[in-house]
């Protein structure tokens, strides 16, 4: 029986390639998008502290200075959140256009399967055909020999 042989291997080769390093892409944004939440959301936390401090400073003995300075570290905050906000967007922005790329890459490396798949069926029905050959020869020729 002969070897199956593709004649693409190296195309496919190159497309599993890119599709690894698109996933290795697609992850890393990932992880920066979620470095960027968690900052997000470590200033939220922040904010609240700042708040409830405000809060206990209003409460008790007012003290001008504190409640100045709770002020502008919670004005301080707050413009961070929105920056952060910002950055969060742009970062799933980003994320999504490297999701769009890993399907890209992914169909493409899935069509190049498919050739593979449909070259194979063809090798093998060559190969039946080229055995089914080989034996209606050998049968024809042991009864050509038997009515001799």
């Amino acid at each position: 029986m002969a070897r199956f042989r593709f004649r693409m291997q190296n195309i496919l080769n190159l497309k599993e390639k890119l599709e690894t390093q698109a996933e290795m892409r697609f992850a890393e944004q990932k992880k920066v998008l979620n470095e960027a939440i968690e900052a997000k959301n470590e200033l939220l936390r922040r904010l609240a502290f700042l708040e409830e401090e405000a809060k206990r400073l209003r409460s008790d003995t007012l003290d001008l200075l504190e409640i100045q300075n709770n002020d502008l570290s919670r004005r301080l905050v707050q413009e961070d959140i929105i920056r952060a906000d910002d950055r969060i967007r742009r970062e799933e922005r980003i994320l999504e256009q490297r999701r769009k790329e890993l399907e890209n890459v992914m169909k493409e490396r899935k069509a190049q399967e498919k050739l593979r798949e449909h070259a194979f069926e063809r090798f093998l029905k060559e190969e039946a055909a080229a055995e089914s050959k080989m034996i209606d020869e050998l049968t024809s020729y042991v009864y050509g020999q038997k009515v001799r």
